[in-house]
């Protein structure tokens, strides 16, 4: 059976990312805070998978996400404002795949297309 390289190169990147991760208050989750966005699709002690969901013109509120991987499942543009009030705008294609660090930001859909991602986030600091 031929893996996908695309598939190979995702699952790489998150075997790779297993090594820290900052944690999240509770009041920062954005699972707690925004249930209507995000899903939780796996979870143990070292990682949390889930599924994230924003419609054209939805905006959440400021959660705090831990360092891991990213997929978008769906083209997306959208504007991110940080806790010091700096917004930027960005875009991705469907299929692409990011590390993402520890950070803080409200994130509003400005584009036309449903934005939908899953996320492996990290639960432990490394030793």
């Amino acid at each position: 059976m031929k893996i996908p390289a695309r598939s190979v190169k995702f699952l790489l990147l998150v075997v790779i990312a297993v090594s820290a991760a900052a944690q999240v208050p509770p009041d920062e989750d954005p699972v707690n805070i925004s249930p209507q966005y995000y899903t939780v699709l796996f979870e143990n002690d070292e990682v949390r998978v889930i599924e994230y969901r924003l419609r054209p013109g939805e905006k959440e509120p400021m959660p705090s996400h831990p360092e891991g991987v990213v997929r978008y499942l769906s083209e997306a543009t959208f504007r991110a404002t940080l806790p010091d009030g700096t917004v930027s705008e960005g875009s991705a294609k469907e299929g692409d795949v990011q590390w993402r660090e520890f950070t803080r930001h409200a994130v509003e859909n400005i584009g036309t297309t449903e934005a939908i991602a899953f996320a492996v986030e990290l639960k432990n600091a490394a030793d």
